[in-house]
């Protein structure tokens, strides 16, 4: 018989997911919650569009958007709407829906609440992929860039990310069991050698380079366009797709990988597609957007201290809050110094680290060496 911790109580916990299966008031309050959540992302969505030096109203750009009949919106207005605000928006959507729902797969298949692509070492590699290209792309990679064209910078990103997660995720793991500790400081020093190795890419950079990789690496969705939003969407999409099926199994590998398995859960299967889904995600996001951190923590925290753990819940949710909490983001950072732009990476920043100090202290016992 086996003296596994985890298999003694298997059948106690095969009837717990069971239980759990029903709907439950707390079914009912996540559904509840990401009604609200999607009426959020609209009036987040309307007042982004509306925000800023036109005299567009947040209802006549709905009314625009709604209807195929003249709204009463200038040229003038139209242009700013569909052409820099709307790219805008829908690449905050995209890439605010991404790094959550990134952080909360990352916490589920690592078991720990401190799992996220910025504090963990991803973001960083997908950077190291990304500037590899800016700066390297006229030299010895031009034929890559020429093969795959404007994908070229996404798929550079998603190669470094997920590069990344895979040695994190072996350096971390051992026998089924992900130490905390280990993952946050071999986080700090992948982050760190990619830092290191971007910084000799930075000095062998010209002017214009060095402009556009100091602003992209503080974060920013102000170089908007259709273009980019084409370039990471496909990409972005299909990731997003492929988390929910992945719940169910992320739920299940909550209660150790041994029981997962035994409950017919596919661990490594889950636990690859997780990684190349979650790599996807970040690098598309890194790609367009720069290093934007503690999304990937702040609203999984947030919903699980609302609606729960289940992932069949969360990772919706989170989507939707993200969007909305990186459009918000991005609306402060046009604003508070306006005419200037702060770059929406240190808005999150003081936002994120003050909500990451406090779950340390929370949860002092999870990272005890």
């Amino acid at each position: 018989m086996s003296s596994d911790p985890e298999m003694l109580h298997l059948p106690r916990l095969s009837r717990r997911m069971k239980d759990a299966a029903p709907e439950g008031d707390r079914s009912r309050r996540a559904r509840l919650t990401m009604v609200g959540l999607a009426l959020m992302l609209v009036a987040a969505l309307l007042f982004s569009l509306s925000y800023g030096a036109s005299d567009a109203s947040a209802l006549a750009v709905a009314r625009d958007l709604l209807s195929a009949q003249d709204t009463g919106l200038s040229a003038h207005d139209r242009l700013i709407v569909y052409d820099i605000r709307l790219p805008r928006a829908v690449l905050g959507i995209m890439v605010g829906a991404a790094l959550a729902v990134s952080g909360a797969a990352m916490q589920g298949l690592f078991r720990n609440p401190l799992a996220d692509p910025g504090l963990i070492g991803v973001s960083a590699g997908a950077a190291l992929g990304a500037v590899g290209v800016i700066v390297l792309g006229g030299t010895f990679l031009g034929p890559v860039t020429a093969l795959f064209g404007r994908y070229t910078l996404p798929l550079a990103a998603f190669a470094g990310g997920l590069a990344s997660t895979l040695l994190l995720y072996n350096v971390a793991t051992r026998r089924g069991q992900t130490s905390v500790a280990t993952m946050l400081l071999a986080g700090i020093a992948l982050a760190a050698l990619a830092g290191a190795v971007m910084g000799v890419l930075i000095f062998n950079a010209d002017g214009r380079q060095l402009r556009d990789l100091t602003f992209w690496g503080l974060g920013s969705l102000a170089g908007a366009t259709w273009a980019k939003v084409a370039a990471s969407a496909p990409i972005v999409i299909a990731a997003l797709a492929a988390m929910p099926f992945l719940a169910r199994g992320l739920n299940g590998l909550a209660f150790g990988e041994a029981v997962a398995h035994h409950l017919g859960i596919p661990v490594q299967r889950l636990k690859n597609a997780t990684i190349i889904a979650v790599a996807a995600a970040t690098g598309a996001c890194v790609a367009v957007s720069g290093s934007i951190g503690f999304v990937g923590i702040v609203v999984p925290h947030l919903l699980r201290l609302l609606i729960g753990p289940d992932n069949r819940y969360l990772l919706p949710a989170s989507a939707l809050l993200g969007a909305s909490m990186l459009l918000m983001a991005d609306s402060v950072a046009r604003g508070i110094v306006a005419p200037a732009e702060l770059p929406i990476g240190i808005v999150t920043a003081l936002v994120g680290a003050p909500f990451f100090l406090w779950i340390l202290l929370r949860r002092r016992s999870v990272v005890d060496l």
